[in-house]
């Protein structure tokens, strides 16, 4: 994982006072990073102000949170882990994605709500109906706003596993088993099907100025711009 950037609520359209709402999932070894940061310049070349930020994190107490779900050496059970991820996240939006959007700045966010789902819906729980019932009902309580345009970086398992396991020791997501990385990919999958308006499907196969490129054509066509 790149190291801590600086970041940023209410399920309802945003006013044209308001920034715009983008967050980027996928499994592990997708792009997210690179990808990230190709729309950030972008965005910067058009004159938008725009927020980098990420989850689990974004803000000074959720980057805690983050290192201590992110560390190997954490034992906690499956309930305890999905608890300091809405944790971590309600300080994030309060602190941070909901001012943003407030003054006007467009918030770009490395993981969202979707995350939540696959990796601890699907990944752990194998998409079981009571647990996705618990993160809708942690969603509903303490998410006001979700992401205006949800971008899914797809890409076979394997394949990306491959690329992440070219980087820096693995984390303890990311030293899950091929079994674990399948239920979360069916698990984005299942979430694309479910709000097909929100949550585009982006090839991220080929290089990585062809998956911007890809990128960027579905911003213009969802957000008018």
């Amino acid at each position: 994982m790149s190291a801590s950037i600086q970041a940023s609520f209410s399920q309802t359209t945003t006013t044209p006072t308001q920034g715009r709402f983008i967050s980027f999932e996928g499994t592990e070894g997708v792009g997210k990073t690179t990808a990230i940061e190709q729309l950030c310049a972008r965005l910067q070349a058009h004159g938008i102000d725009y927020l980098r930020t990420r989850e689990p994190g974004g803000s000074p107490f959720a980057e805690r949170l983050r290192e201590i779900l992110l560390d190997p050496n954490t034992a906690i059970n499956d309930d305890t882990e999905l608890l300091l991820m809405f944790a971590a996240r309600c300080d994030h939006m309060q602190q941070v994605i909901l001012p943003a959007l407030q003054r006007g700045t467009w918030v770009i966010c490395d993981r969202f709500t979707d995350s939540t789902v696959a990796y601890q819906g699907f990944g752990r729980a194998d998409g079981d109906a009571i647990v996705r019932a618990k993160i809708d009902m942690l969603i509903e309580q303490f998410v006001m706003q979700l992401p205006e345009l949800t971008l899914w970086l797809d890409l076979p398992v394997l394949e990306g596993m491959a690329r992440a396991n070219k980087r820096s020791a693995a984390d303890r997501f990311e030293q899950q088993a091929t079994e674990f990385f399948t239920r979360v990919h069916q698990g984005f999958s299942v979430l694309a099907s479910e709000q097909p308006e929100r949550i585009q499907r982006i090839d991220a196969s080929g290089s990585a100025n062809e998956v911007s490129a890809r990128i960027w054509q579905t911003i213009e066509e969802k957000l008018d711009i």
